[in-house]
């Protein structure tokens, strides 16, 4: 082989490994489209045996908030306390989600007991509808229930 031929055929086989070694990517998992703001349509809850469903009235609103690594939620009454039905619900903490398996660490709550607690729900999405469901239990509060929660996407 005549030296030109070598040095050419060497730097075609370096370029060559250099983009191909070390260097290889893999399709990153597809994320369900979560991050965003949703406010709960309704709520059904199963607990020893007896389901409820609860539709959020129009005296009261609530959402949930999901950025790329935390969640929050956010319930208050629309009379700003000004009479019985006054409520305020808050709390949030870290998330992860693998497929449809959405693990939530909740880290702070208006409801302290229920702080320091990790929930894991199965999610679905529909358009614009986002259905989690799942078993919460908080032994502090002598909680344990089936939760599912419909929500929708609230438009920027």
């Amino acid at each position: 082989m005549r030296a030109g031929t070598v040095v050419a055929l060497t730097a075609v086989v370096v370029s060559f490994l250099a983009c191909t070694s070390g260097t290889q990517t893999t399709p990153k998992a597809s994320k369900m489209p979560i991050t965003g703001t949703w406010q709960l349509v309704n709520r059904t809850v199963i607990e020893k045996g007896d389901t409820v469903t609860t539709t959020v009235s129009k005296n009261e609103s609530f959402i949930k908030v999901i950025n790329d690594t935390h969640f929050a939620f956010l319930q208050h009454d629309l009379s700003k306390g000004q009479d019985s039905a006054a409520v305020f619900v808050a709390g949030g903490g870290r998330y992860s989600l693998n497929d449809s398996l959405y693990r939530e660490h909740l880290e702070y709550c208006s409801a302290r007991n229920w702080e320091d607690n990790d929930f894991a729900f199965t999610l679905s999405l529909q358009n614009d509808t986002l259905t989690q469901s799942g078993v919460e239990k908080v032994a502090s509060a002598g909680v344990d229930q089936i939760n599912i929660e419909r929500y929708v996407r609230v438009k920027p």
